[in-house]
């Protein structure tokens, strides 16, 4: 069944979400973290929220940005590979409990675990980045945005 598209609806909401995303992107870049794997954590909240459209955005932009394609393909079974970092895995862990926050809030295991390996200025950018896809993320799923080959 066709939904409407919520930023035409609503483009002025639509484009504060947008400028809340540049800002978080800015974030991420001031605080030191590669834009690469920037994408990688919007693709992890994205294939939790099972949102075809920024699965596939995402990975496409984490390759324009010299992520490997081996780290995006085990990005959905990171803990079982040795392709991520330690400070990497703390940061995906963050991602993972924020985005299914509802389930369990975010433990103080992975919070102490992030907070031991990121510094405070790492832990706001990736907590606002995972606001943000999350966000992103309901807009294209309630809209149904079309993910065609």
């Amino acid at each position: 069944m066709p939904r409407i598209n919520l930023g035409k609806a609503a483009p002025e909401l639509y484009q504060i979400v947008a400028d809340l995303d540049a800002k978080a992107n800015e974030k991420i870049i001031q605080a030191g973290i590669p834009e690469g794997f920037g994408h990688l954590l919007r693709l992890r909240a994205s294939q939790i929220n099972q949102c075809a459209f920024c699965i596939r955005l995402h990975a496409r932009d984490a390759l324009q940005h010299d992520e490997s394609l081996e780290r995006i393909t085990l990005l959905n079974a990171w803990r079982e590979s040795a392709y991520f970092s330690d400070k990497e895995q703390a940061a995906l862990s963050l991602v993972e409990e924020m985005t299914l926050i509802a389930d369990h809030q975010v433990s103080d295991r992975v919070y102490l675990n992030a907070a031991e390996l990121l510094t405070e200025t790492e832990i706001a950018a990736i907590e606002w980045l995972t606001i943000v896809i999350n966000s992103w993320n309901r807009i294209a799923i309630a809209s149904r945005y079309p993910v065609k080959p």
